[in-house]
């Protein structure tokens, strides 16, 4: 690697933006090389290659040049270990066709009961008609969000990036998926208040109607949830 190339990279490593960019920019080639190693195993190329930046960015922050490596060495493990970690651990975000499947029939079930009920259904109505569990039914819900339903308001004006306030999130579209795959690792109860106060954009009034619990329950489940991503994050 050249002295200008050096540079670069520690103007990015202190966190230039600019620099950043620029890195990952002239780097793209060989985090695809990398990516190519894992089509076929139940994700997206585009969903793929957000998560080889993301271990590319993490190579970015923690190389020095005193390790006596070419920083290539260096980020490809990075690069794959970020891949295989949300490949192995985070199944959640796969769509497969029983997902899509159990996501048309919850939707279907939600509308149908919200018409007959003149209210949000309750976790429990849903899992009655529709044969799954709570669990299920919050796993595919998630699978079913898009990434960037993140930076959707909910009913307080608030994004989930924004209250996690996270330096974790800059990154953008990237560090997005990694936040769905921590979202994917909250318990159930906390997992699903997520999904209905930032994916949904519910009240804490309305999420406590649909949950069955009452409006300091799902205060303290978001604050518990919060703080968790904020732990997974950091």
């Amino acid at each position: 690697m050249t002295a200008s190339a050096l540079d670069l990279l520690e103007q990015a490593r202190r966190g230039d933006e600019a620099a950043t960019a620029q890195v990952l920019e002239e780097n793209s080639g060989l985090i695809w090389a990398v990516v190519r190693r894992y089509y076929g195993k139940g994700a997206e190329p585009d969903d793929l290659y957000q998560l080889g930046c993301l271990g590319f960015l993490k190579a970015v922050r923690g190389f020095d040049a005193g390790y006596g490596t070419q920083f290539s060495t260096y980020a490809v493990p990075k690069i794959a270990g970020e891949i295989r970690r949300y490949l192995r651990d985070n199944s959640i975000i796969k769509v497969g066709r029983t997902l899509k499947e159990q996501g048309v029939s919850i939707y279907a079930a939600r509308e149908r009961l919200r018409t007959q009920l003149g209210r949000e259904p309750v976790l429990s109505e849903l899992s009655e008609v529709t044969g799954l569990t709570v669990e299920e039914i919050a796993a595919a819900e998630l699978a079913a969000a898009p990434p960037d339903s993140l930076q959707q308001e909910n009913a307080d004006g608030l994004t989930l990036e924004s209250t996690l306030a996270s330096p974790a999130t800059e990154e953008g579209m990237v560090e997005r998926i990694a936040l769905r795959a921590a979202i994917g690792k909250l318990p159930e109860r906390e997992r699903e208040t997520i999904l209905l106060r930032f994916f949904k954009g519910l009240t804490q009034q309305q999420c406590a109607r649909v949950l069955g619990v009452s409006q300091v329950q799902v205060s303290r489940l978001e604050k518990r949830a919060i703080e968790k991503l904020r732990q997974e994050l950091g």
